[in-house]
């Protein structure tokens, strides 16, 4: 265990799971999305749900989709912030078997695309990304993450890491899932260096692939 676990992490209280992993959370599925948010369902559930307003929690996911940091002051005034800035926000209540901190972000970019993102608070700031666009994943922004929907046949991920491969980026983790044989499929790739843009823009260019996307470490 190291100081960190002890601690925690450098943040706006008054809780590292309901105020800072709330941040990390809103300002993963910000990321997720790929552009401006303006407009947010968020569904809370468990511990969330029921004490979200007392903890800040609302300010907290707010803020993180706005890219506010966990220690950033502005924090405490992210509802009005979002207001001022154009980004409706809609707090929902939910029951799930899931974690006790979770949270659904329901997400409209400024151009109109959409993001459903679905994770957890662990506590110590630590978080979990479980769900994206319906596919289970399982990630916790700690590496550096692409995630890409392609079509589910041979040859399309092997596609994928020789571009890796080829610009010497070890991959640390993979996970792949799908809703259907044959459909798409959205894979998650922790790796232990940077991917470069150049990589990412070959992989957007590759047959079968429809979307690859790099989301840098939180």
């Amino acid at each position: 265990m190291g100081v960190f676990d002890i601690i925690g992490p450098v943040m706006i209280g008054p809780s590292s799971s309901h105020t800072a992993g709330a941040a990390r959370l809103g300002k993963m599925a910000g990321t997720i999305l790929g552009e401006v948010p303006v407009k947010a369902v968020i569904t809370l559930y468990g511990s969330f749900a029921q004490t979200y307003k007392g903890h800040g929690t609302d300010k907290a996911l707010v803020a993180g989709l706005m890219g506010f940091a966990a220690d950033d002051e502005r924090i405490k005034d992210a509802l009005s912030l979002a207001e001022k800035s154009g980004l409706e926000v809609v707090f929902k209540s939910s029951q799930g078997d899931y974690h006790p901190n979770t949270a659904e972000f329901e997400l409209s970019g400024v151009s109109g695309k959409k993001a459903r993102v679905r994770g957890a608070s662990l506590g110590g700031g630590s978080i979990r990304i479980t769900s994206i666009d319906g596919y289970e994943v399982e990630f916790a922004g700690e590496y550096y993450t692409l995630i890409t929907i392609h079509q589910d046949k041979p040859g399309v991920i092997a596609n994928i890491t020789q571009i890796l491969a080829q610009q010497n980026v070890n991959i640390a983790f993979m996970r792949v899932s799908r809703k259907q044989k044959g459909a798409q499929a959205l894979m998650i790739l922790e790796t232990d260096q940077p991917i470069a843009l150049r990589a990412i823009n070959a992989m957007n260019e590759l047959s079968g692939i429809q979307s690859a996307l790099v989301v840098q470490p939180i």
